[in-house]
């Protein structure tokens, strides 16, 4: 099958990888998402021969890399910071401004945008692992519960567990006893996710919060995440159709610019 693609965005990240190729309008109309291989340069050379095999300019498409691993995308014709990249695709998505958050795997970042799209400040979080994907997927590892479920089953109960430490090695701990005390899985996993999101909520202040509140990245695909936002926000929270792919669509529209 041929698609006519203009641009492709590369996202590179922690966890997984994401390919979106788009059209001139700069719409999506082609995607891949893998999990993150250890051979990071071997996958993104078998990823973009497919969108190559698909599309009849061969290649000579444009390609923007962004990401943690996007200076091993050594067929990028850039590499560009997942800020930028990331505020462009909920941009393109949306249509508006506000206080973007992306919660990824071993980072998070807060970054408000403007009225026009642009950037106008941001801070991340890439030094600990609290208030971030891995997280969460320590400890589900470690109840072993799917990383997918622990949202759903946190919002089984409206009681919290209190896990006051935000080192993920502490509140390992925590855990451990929490459980052997009996308090039920639900009321953790509950009390868990409000810990990271106070993380999150400090990086908004950090910035000064202006609504609405958006959310991109794998993690935030996570029910109880969007839910917690908002009330600790006391605003609506507005989610893309693909947040996990916002990066590589942002990487992909930049790379539609140099074509």
């Amino acid at each position: 099958m041929t698609v006519e693609i203009q641009a492709i965005g590369i996202d590179i990240g922690s966890t997984s990888t994401k390919l979106v190729g788009t059209n001139s309008a700069g719409e999506m109309i082609w995607q891949i998402l893998e999990k993150t291989e250890p051979r990071i340069e071997e996958q993104v050379r078998r990823l973009l021969d497919q969108a190559w095999e698909m599309n009849d300019r061969l290649k000579d498409i444009p390609v923007i890399a962004t990401g943690y691993g996007r200076k091993l995308a050594h067929q990028a014709t850039r590499a560009i910071t997942e800020i930028t990249c990331h505020a462009r695709g909920v941009y393109q998505e949306l249509k508006h401004g506000g206080t973007l958050v992306d919660i990824g795997g071993q980072d998070s970042k807060v970054i408000r945008i403007s009225p026009q799209g642009k950037v106008f400040d941001f801070v991340m979080n890439d030094k600990c692992a609290a208030g971030t994907g891995r997280f969460l997927e320590n400890t589900a590892n470690r109840l072993n519960v799917s990383l997918d479920d622990m949202g759903a089953i946190g919002m089984e109960t409206s009681v919290e567990a209190t896990i006051s430490s935000t080192c993920t090695v502490f509140a390992e701990s925590e855990i451990i006893s929490l459980l052997a005390n009996g308090v039920i899985l639900p009321e953790i996993l509950r009390g868990l996710h409000r810990s990271l999101i106070k993380r999150i909520v400090a990086m908004v202040h950090s910035v000064g919060f202006e609504a609405p509140l958006m959310l991109s990245g794998g993690v935030v695909q996570n029910p109880l995440i969007a839910s917690m936002l908002g009330d600790e926000l006391d605003t609506e929270v507005v989610l893309p159709r693909h947040p996990q792919l916002m990066g590589a669509l942002g990487a992909a529209l930049m790379a539609l610019e140099t074509s």
